[in-house]
């Protein structure tokens, strides 16, 4: 059974023409662009953290693991305002993001130029047809037969490649839109962390007593003061 099939696939492939073999090209390339994205941003590992893990790691960058934990070090690391903070994130999407990109324009270049192959090996097809019925003789029903067979075989590849290419590219959009929207997320719980350690370290630099010694032009004013829990005020 295995044999009849590859045989047929054989014959199949045989009867499309030479536009097959840019198909198969456009096949390989597509599906393998495909997957490996997949794997990449699978391997980021963001899918399976919650909030609470974000929150805990943000605290407590020596916990974090992964590739998200190097994203949490790196962010933190020897920064001393909120916008270092941002330029931190911003190199770390500029520096995994747009090879996401470029990967899905080729990707959507291929699905796109596959059902023009399809296309063209009809056009082909077609015109092997009226050349056979122009050649007439007794050959001339073999010609329009494979005619027509290479002109519905390339149409047929074509959508064939196309098809679950584009569900295949919309997968790799929407796990691409995840990590974007997740270190947006970080970016936002990092942000808001440091913002409320700022806040929490001006207040303590606020209400902290100062202790030091009155300086009055008499001593009885400054002590006067210090009795009565004023500070004194130096002129």
């Amino acid at each position: 059974m295995n044999t009849e099939l590859f045989d047929k696939i054989l014959k199949s492939w045989i009867d499309g023409g030479w536009t097959m073999v840019p198909l198969a090209v456009v096949a390989l390339g597509l599906y393998a662009t495909g997957i490996h994205l997949l794997f990449f941003l699978s391997a980021r590992g963001h899918r399976r953290l919650t909030d609470a893990q974000l929150h805990d790691w943000v605290k407590h960058p020596a916990r974090a693991e992964g590739e998200t934990g190097e994203i949490i070090r790196y962010t933190q690391e020897d920064v001393s305002n909120l916008d270092a903070i941002a330029n931190r994130f911003a190199e770390v999407v500029g520096g995994k993001v747009p090879e996401v990109d470029r990967r899905m324009a080729t990707m959507n270049i291929l699905v796109t130029s596959a059902p023009l192959l399809g296309l063209l090996g009809t056009v082909l097809g077609m015109i092997l047809t009226f050349q056979g019925i122009s050649t007439g003789g007794g050959k001339m029903a073999d010609a329009i037969a494979e005619g027509i067979s290479a002109a519905l075989i390339t149409t047929e590849m074509g959508l064939l490649v196309a098809l679950p290419g584009m569900v295949l590219a919309y997968v790799v959009r929407r796990r691409r839109n995840e990590y974007v929207a997740f270190l947006a997320t970080l970016e936002r719980i990092t942000l808001r962390h440091f913002r409320r350690e700022k806040e929490f370290h001006g207040m303590t630099r606020v209400f902290v007593k100062q202790d030091f010694k009155p300086k009055g032009a008499t001593g009885e004013p400054a002590a006067a003061s210090a009795a009565n829990g004023l500070d004194p005020v130096t002129p």
